[in-house]
């Protein structure tokens, strides 16, 4: 085992991650606040301060083990930030937006990562560290972002499915939400969320990022 190849690995996905992570987690706070929802806040955190948003598991351990498995995915998760929903506005479609804020927020973070990347090539920067770093960021966060919108609780995409269902078909899929971790992480395990859900949709997302940030790549090119 190349341990020296791996402690790169480490250091050069350890800022992405952490970003990622906090970042989606402040998000989500802060969209609940917006809604009408202040609990978040009152625990201090809507804040980009890491320490806040810290799982042991989610936010250190995982991301490891993933690394030092080979794992073709990288991704991880923090604590939640607490929710109130019956506090928003308008629970049921607040929920949503809410919700959305979190995989959004990655997307923007790739894109920024993306930005980067391109000014890093213009600069004729090429140092490999920062070059992977910056790569690093846009995967880390198109994963975070695909596999979020996976529509079962309590992964946001299962919250905004809520949401947007009737009232009816609502409850039943609220009903999964305390076993929903354990549901995803089955999925995960056997190789199904790939499949079925994290191959098209990190293919649509690559996709996407490449269409909005096309303008750049052509004027460093």
């Amino acid at each position: 085992m190349d341990y020296t190849n791996l402690i790169q690995n480490v250091l050069i996905y350890a800022l992405p991650v952490l970003l990622a992570i906090t970042v989606h987690e402040a998000a989500h706070g802060y969209a609940a606040r917006h809604f009408g929802d202040n609990t978040a806040y009152a625990l201090g955190r809507i804040t980009l301060n890491p320490l806040k948003h810290i799982d042991p598991i989610g936010t250190i351990l995982m991301p490891l083990v993933l690394i030092f498995s080979g794992s073709p995915f990288l991704f991880g998760y923090a604590k939640p930030v607490p929710v109130r929903f019956g506090n928003l506005n308008n629970p049921k479609r607040d929920m949503v937006w809410v919700a959305l804020a979190g995989p959004a927020s990655n997307l923007i973070m790739a894109l920024i990562w993306g930005v980067a990347a391109y000014i890093l090539k213009g600069a004729g920067v090429d140092e490999p560290f920062f070059n992977k770093m910056a790569q690093g960021g846009i995967v880390v966060n198109a994963v975070m972002f695909a596999f979020n919108l996976f529509p079962l609780p309590p992964l946001d995409g299962g919250r905004i499915l809520v949401g947007l269902l009737p009232y009816k078909y609502a409850e039943l899929v609220s009903r999964v939400e305390p076993w929903g971790f354990f549901i995803v992480l089955g999925l995960v395990i056997a190789g199904i969320i790939n499949t079925i859900w994290m191959a098209p949709m990190m293919s649509v997302t690559f996709g996407l990022l490449k269409l909005v940030l096309s303008p750049l790549a052509m004027l460093v090119n």
